[in-house]
Parts: structure tokens; sequence; C-alpha cells
């Protein structure tokens, strides 16, 4: 009569030990990635709600937060009536052409690389110094070479008959498509690594049943290349939409909003209002603003993955 009682308490015994083992790897994971969750909480999740606070009052950050004034929405009201916010807006959207315009010169040479070209890495190493290199180094650089007078690209231009070259980013017809060329040039490297990894995956068997077909080069690409890499070229969409509105160093070194804000994006004219003009209530609506049209474009984005991304 005494076994069950002893199976009974090794069994509760084994209870105990698992409920043991089960807190302390729960500890455990909190121990490790609580640093991180209070790095979040501090420096992200708190700033957000503050920040969409302050899009409802007057405030500068100078004066203390006893002079926070609540003005409901007046910020928002003004904000679509500034000619330069609304500038930047604009800047913003036709800088968002970079995305895939510089995807499909990734795409081409990745396939191109891949198939086509011996010591394939080094090329890969080329195209993505770029992205390692310093940005203000970068935009110097490209600023010397875009100079009206002495720079290198109008010298080569005039010297092929073109008598008024363009000034570049002295020109405000020019400076934004300037901008845009150099974000793609920045930004390809990283486009064609993905790539280039995207199209090692493709099963070869694929291919060799649609050589098999006698599939030209092009029905390949369109019926096998493409929709397999329709994951990765929604990844880099989505990714490269939102670093794009996010470009601020690249525009306050090379041109400085400018000429006639030319150049000018939300992040810009944000940091100017805020740390320059001291309107900190107004910088902060739009932050609101952005974060609600970077949103907007990334749920239409996975709303409408489902008609041409395959899995």
């Amino acid at each position: 009569m005494e076994l069950p009682v002893a199976n009974g308490q090794i069994k509760k015994d084994q209870r105990k030990s698992r409920n043991r083992r089960k807190w302390k790897e729960t500890w455990m994971g909190y121990v490790f990635t609580g640093p991180m969750l209070l790095g979040v909480l501090v420096f992200t999740l708190f700033p957000m709600i503050f920040s969409f606070a302050l899009s409802f009052t007057k405030w500068s950050f100078v004066t203390g937060f006893s002079n926070i004034r609540f003005t409901g929405f007046d910020n928002f009201v003004q904000l679509f009536q500034d000619a330069v916010f609304l500038k930047s807006l604009t800047n913003n959207l036709i800088m968002l052409l970079a995305v895939p315009i510089g995807m499909a010169i990734a795409l081409l040479f990745a396939v191109i690389i891949t198939k086509h070209v011996y010591a394939a890495d080094m090329f890969k190493v080329v195209f993505f110094m770029p992205q390692i290199s310093s940005v203000v180094a970068v935009a110097v650089v490209w600023q010397v070479l875009f100079h009206p007078s002495y720079g290198p690209v109008n010298g080569m231009l005039s010297a092929l008959g073109m008598d008024n070259p363009p000034k570049w980013l002295a020109d405000p017809h020019f400076a934004l498509p300037s901008v845009i060329m150099l974000m793609i040039w920045i930004d390809l490297g990283v486009s064609l690594i993905i790539y280039i990894a995207g199209l090692k995956n493709i099963p070869q068997d694929l291919y060799e049943a649609a050589e098999i077909d006698g599939a030209s080069y092009w029905k390949k690409f369109r019926y096998i290349t493409f929709p397999m890499l329709t994951p990765t070229t929604f990844f880099l969409l989505i990714t490269g939409l939102i670093s794009n509105f996010k470009a601020f160093t690249l525009i306050k070194v090379l041109t400085d909003g400018g000429p006639a804000d030319s150049t000018s994006v939300i992040v810009y004219d944000m940091y100017n209002t805020a740390f320059v003009n001291l309107q900190t209530g107004y910088a902060s609506s739009m932050a609101v603003v952005l974060f609600g049209l970077i949103m907007v474009i990334t749920l239409l984005q996975w709303v409408g993955q489902r008609k041409w991304v395959n899995y």
C-alpha cells in the first residue's frame, strides 16, 4: 500500500523540479532580453508617446516643461498650410522613385554578376563600398564632383561639347535628381547582395526544365527568376521606402535642403523646426504625420503583396 504513495510523491517532486526549471529559464530569458527591452522602452517607445503628446502643444524644449501649452489640432492645421513642409513632403514622395529604380538596377546587375561574370566576389565588394563608407565623406566627394565650375562631371561634359552643362546641386531643377542619383548609387550594394543571395536559392531544376521546353532567356527570367524573387523584392521595397523617408544626413551635408528648399525633406524640415527654430511642439506634429504616412504606405504594401508575392 505504500507504493502508490511513493509514486505520487515522486510525481509531485518531478512537477516541482519542472516548475523550478521553467521558472529559471523564464527568469534567465528576462535577464538576457531585459537590457534590450529597457532600451526600446526608454529610447523608442517613450519618446514616441511623448512626441505624439507634444504634437498637440505649443512648446520649446529650452523653456522647460512648465511652459507647455495645449493647442489642440492647431499644429496640424498650420502644417498643411506651411509651404516649406508641403514642399518637403512633395520632395519625399518624388525621392521614393529612387527605391524601385535602384532595385531594378540591382536586379539587373545581380543576374549579370551571378551568371556571366568571373570573380563575382570582387564586384560585390566594389558595389558595396559606398554603403559602408561614411555618408559625410561620400557627400563631400560628390559636392566636388558636381561643382558647377570646377567639378570633373561638368569638365567632362564641356569636353564632350556641351556649352552650358547643368549646375547640378546649385540648380533648383537639378538638385533633387542629383540627390536621387546619389541615393541610388549608395544603396545599390545592399540590394545587389540580397538579390544575389535570392538568386542562389532558386532551384536550378526549374531552369533546366525550362531549357528542355525551349524557353528563351527572357521567359526564364519572367516566369522563374522574377516570381521566385518576389519575397526578396517585397522586403527590399518596404525597407527601402522606410529608409528613404528617414533620409537626413545626405541632405544636410550635400545641399542643406537647398537651393530654395528644392531638396528639403520632412526629417530635415523637422530638424530645422525643432533645433534651429526651437518649435518642439510643431516639429512633433511633423513627426506624427511622417509616422502616419510610413504606416499607411507599409500597410498598403502588406495588403497588396498578397497579389504579387509568391511564398
